[in-house]
């Protein structure tokens, strides 16, 4: 008797692999239509510029495509399945597909080297642009991975909510992990496009992007192996005082020199004896202007000042003598 309870068993978990098996053959063929349909798009583009937003389109799809192979892969080389033909055959399909996203990738790169690389040599970029642009590209493709990530655990979703037969009502932990790990992705998009607004505005600075890359990097790679370690999604973006940024930018009172959380944190930082040293000069900035005695440098000071009073709670007396005026 248990041997034929444990037979049938086996028989069960190998009918439910084989029903796992073709949904997921099926997703595969879904996937390659919708990746030959983009793929086309590309070809057909008469711009660079859609020609570069189809290729980002493709390039998603290749990530679904190849989430599927591991997984076909993992399959082929299980005991459990004795008919590995159609593992295999989707398997050539898909790396198919992932050689001719490179030759695509690569032409698209090449197209945009040979029409714009003259001009670009000819205006030598602005540094400050260059890093800019750099903290652009990082915040896009960690924004994209991230929008990778919930596309996976969605697909998760799904199979584990597909009706069962088991009239168990108990809610699966595998569940509420991966809703959790979705929300945690979204809070992290919404800071990153906050920042990327920010850095557009010059409100930002991009060394302060490049503190934060590596903090942002490790929750991409480790969100799931560690993911009691990531809990706090605000505590990642604390020091860059986001929120008081934006906040001053609506109201226009950033601007590209001292919108930045360096300058904030500084003055927030700011002890009560350099307040006090401070309020000599500032004393005499003010008498300066009374008088109508003030230069250039002089006024130029006094707007950052005041610019940056609007940014620091409560501290309005400490700015006018953060830098002594020249007399």
């Amino acid at each position: 008797v248990e041997r034929h309870d444990a037979s049938s068993r086996e028989m069960g978990d190998k009918r439910k692999l084989q029903a796992e098996i073709d949904r997921t053959l099926k997703k595969i063929d879904e996937g390659v239509d919708v990746y030959d349909r983009i793929y086309q798009k590309v070809v057909d583009a008469e711009s660079q510029s859609n020609k570069e937003k189809y290729e980002g389109d493709l390039k998603k799809e290749i990530k679904k495509l190849q989430r599927f192979r591991d997984q076909v892969k993992q399959w082929a080389g299980s005991n459990d399945v004795r008919d590995k033909t159609p593992l295999l055959e989707a398997r050539k399909l898909i790396e198919g597909k992932m050689e001719s996203f490179k030759i695509i990738e690569k032409e698209t790169k090449t197209k945009a080297f040979s029409k714009q690389g003259l001009e670009a040599a000819r205006e030598r970029k602005d540094p400050k642009e260059a890093a800019r642009d750099e903290a652009r590209e990082w915040l896009n493709a960690s924004v994209d991975e991230l929008q990778t990530q919930i596309e996976a655990f969605e697909a998760e979703i799904e199979t584990i909510a597909e009706p069962k037969k088991s009239k168990s009502k108990t809610r699966p932990p595998r569940l509420g992990h991966l809703e959790e790990s979705m929300s945690r992705h979204l809070q992290h998009i919404q800071r990153m496009e906050l920042v990327l607004r920010l850095v557009d505005n010059e409100a930002l600075a991009p060394e302060d992007v490049t503190d934060l890359k590596d903090l942002v990097d490790d929750y991409v790679e480790r969100n799931q192996d560690d993911f009691d370690e990531f809990g706090d999604v605000e505590d990642m973006y604390a020091d860059l005082e986001l929120d008081d940024l934006a906040e001053a930018v609506a109201s226009g009172e950033v601007s590209h020199d001292v919108g930045k959380p360096s300058a904030l944190q500084k003055l927030d930082g700011a002890g009560d004896d350099a307040h006090a040293d401070d309020g000599n000069a500032g004393a005499a900035a003010s008498g300066a202007a009374g008088k109508g005695g003030l230069s250039k440098g002089g006024s130029e000071h006094s707007s950052s000042g005041s610019l940056l009073a609007t940014g620091t709670k409560g501290k309005p007396g400490e700015l006018l003598g953060a830098k002594p005026m020249s007399p």
